[in-house]
Parts: structure tokens; sequence; C-alpha cells
């Protein structure tokens, strides 16, 4: 299997939302942009958010077990995806890169 590199591209915040919706303001993405994770035989880094990593494992175990160009094409680097954690107040975006070992 190959290594998958995940790194943090983007982070929102919608405090609009939080103020509206949100029961407390506790709750925080401690991610910072540019952080590198490294998933080695497609398994949750350590210190990686367990939520986050519910959406990007699917496309993490395919990279890793060699599959490319998802969706039609959509990425200009086929061994790579753009996958955002589902956090309504605060989604982060992460670039998902097969590496070879």
């Amino acid at each position: 299997m190959k290594d998958v590199i995940i790194t943090v591209k983007k982070i929102a915040c919608y405090p609009d939302l939080i103020k509206e919706y949100e029961k407390s303001e506790t709750s925080h993405c401690d991610m910072k942009v540019g952080q590198t994770f490294i998933s080695e035989n497609a398994a949750k880094p350590n210190g990686f958010c367990e939520s986050a990593w519910q959406n990007l494992f699917p496309y993490v175990f395919a990279l890793s077990s060699g599959s490319t160009d998802f969706f039609d094409g959509w990425m200009k680097d086929k061994r790579s995806a753009m996958i955002s954690c589902n956090d309504g107040f605060r989604p982060v975006s992460f670039l998902l890169e097969a590496k070879d070992k």
C-alpha cells in the first residue's frame, strides 16, 4: 500500500452559524493550515481528528490501494483528492496525495 500525505489546505469558520446554532463555542478545530500528516497502510495518523478521518478514510484507502482519477478526473494530479471534513461551522479542506514507498 502507498502512503498518503494529508495536508491541511484551508480552514473556514462561520461565526454567524456558530452564534445562531451551536450550543457552546467551546468546541473547535485545532488543525493549522500547512499541517501535514502521513497515513501509512490507510491508518489514521496519530493526533488526527476522528470526525475528519471518517470523511477522508474512503479516499485515503482508495489512494493507498492505487486508485486514481476520482470523479472523472476533477483533480489535475490523478493520484490526489481534495476532501473536506463535515463540520458545518468550521470546515477544513485537506489535500490527499498518494506517494510511492
